[in-house]
């Protein structure tokens, strides 16, 4: 991101990026969001202590997917139930999604369900490996695959659904067996199935779910994804906005039936707006603001 802001903290119309990951999960049914901090800890803790359900694990070595989730361990010991993985940096996620990788894994009794997504611009993403029949083989980073492999169009999305217990064994026999030497979470749906646990893959999530952000063109194409969101839910709702590529609204703005938004109008953070109004052209609001039922600001 060249920033001095962690990644997870930029915010994403109103809202840190990372928040709206937690809000899947809790829409998923998740009632204990541990949150894996390393680069600008400090500051990620910060951000997020009002949320009461968010413990905190501290990768101080970055060694690889699988080694962050072992620094959650301590979180995790005693959990019988299902385990949800999902990186920090994906804000496009739903929840509807995510509900469906748990319902597979606990409906099926698996292991691991691995959520993937079927997209032709796979460069640099892991590719999932199937078998003649179909059946879940393998992961491969794109780094690590052959010409043949490279071809695959279907990817990992990055979202797993554990058996919590499971998830800890395999942990503990991960290798750095790879170009990066790293330890790859990848490696935990090999380990089970050797081990002759069920482990599937579904392609139950969209590419567009799983765009994960790394710099600031990724930032702005979520975004746009978010905004048109936010304004197709207003305009549905009676809203009237007269030129949406003009227009900029949070996700925390609220406005009333039959107000009408006109071009240039960029309205952030906490702001209500009432029924039966009319804001702009070409107006700024910044909340906490209130705005009367019937008022005209020009």
């Amino acid at each position: 991101m060249k920033s001095e802001t962690p990644k997870v903290l930029h915010p994403v119309c109103g809202r840190l990026m990372i928040e709206y990951v937690m809000d899947a999960a809790r829409t998923a049914g998740v009632e204990k969001l541990i949150v894996i901090v390393g680069h600008k800890a400090d500051m990620v803790r910060e951000a997020l202590s009002g949320h009461d359900d968010v413990v905190f694990a501290e990768q101080v070595e970055q060694n690889g997917t699988g080694h962050a989730v072992m620094m959650a361990e301590s979180e995790l010991q005693g959990h019988d139930g299902s385990v949800l993985i999902l990186a920090g940096d994906t804000p496009l996620l739903r929840g509807s999604s995510l509900k469906s990788l748990l319902d597979a894994q606990t409906g099926h009794n698996a292991a691991c369900v691995i959520g993937t997504a079927d997209t032709r611009n796979n460069e640099g993403l892991g590719r999932v490996v199937r078998n003649v029949g179909g059946d879940f083989e393998c992961i491969v980073e794109h780094k690590d695959a052959t010409e043949d492999q490279r071809r695959i169009t279907e990817i990992n999305t990055g979202c797993y659904a554990f058996d919590g217990p499971r998830l800890l064994s395999s942990l503990r026999k991960l290798q750095p067996n790879n170009v990066q030497a790293e330890y790859y979470l990848t490696d935990c749906p090999r380990i089970l199935m050797d081990e002759g646990h069920n482990v599937t893959a579904s392609c139950s999530l969209t590419i567009q779910e799983a765009i994960g952000v790394n710099n600031r063109i990724q930032l702005a194409e979520v975004r746009q994804h978010i905004q048109d969101d936010i304004l197709h839910e207003l305009m549905l709702s009676g809203v009237t906005i007269v030129d949406p590529g003009q227009t900029s609204i949070d996700v925390a703005v609220t406005i009333g039936q039959d107000t009408v938004i006109k071009p240039g109008v960029v309205l952030e953070g906490d702001v209500s707006i009432g029924a039966n109004c009319s804001i702009g052209p070409n107006l700024h609001i910044v909340g906490p603001k209130t705005i009367a039922e019937g008022t005209v600001v020009s």
